[in-house]
């Protein structure tokens, strides 16, 4: 009985060795509880697998998944790759400075209070910096004030 139910699996999984690894799962399956979707008709959890598996009753792909879980020993943690890394630090340093940077930031009220002048009560500390420079005299008469740049005696 069961070669013809072998026969049957042979359009769903055209590979004999995958169906065995397949059915045997899934008889693993049953084995361990799992509910049984066809008619037992005292039949043995392999010809089970294989009754279900011919009438499409389980999902080949979840018991191919299921199969290779099993198998393994050592699962494959996705990693991510040298440029993610490098962008993932880069962010963590700007967010750390913006951090630092936020902290230590003055409020515009006490840097304007830093940026007075502040005078004492002599009005010659008080500065006009609105004043015209009109009574600076910057009229060229020749003389700079220095007498060590005097060289008309040395051109006779």
């Amino acid at each position: 009985m069961a070669r013809v139910t072998v026969e049957d699996c042979i359009d769903k999984i055209p590979n004999r060795y995958d169906l065995v690894l397949i059915a045997a799962q899934r008889a693993k399956d049953i084995a361990s509880g799992s509910p049984i979707l066809v008619d037992r008709d005292n039949d043995k959890n392999s010809v089970v697998a294989l009754r279900e598996i011919s009438e499409n009753k389980v999902s080949i792909e979840d018991l191919q998944k299921s199969l290779v879980m099993g198998l393994q020993k050592y699962v494959e943690v996705e990693e991510p790759e040298d440029e993610e890394v490098e962008i993932l630090s880069a962010e963590k340093e700007l967010a750390d400075l913006d951090e630092q940077f936020s902290s230590d930031m003055i409020s515009d009220e006490d840097l304007n209070n830093s940026m007075q002048i502040h005078g004492g009560d002599d009005d010659e500390d008080n500065f006009d910096l609105d004043s015209d420079a009109g009574d600076i005299d910057f009229e060229d008469n020749g003389d700079f004030g220095d007498e060590s740049f005097d060289d008309t005696d040395d051109l006779d």
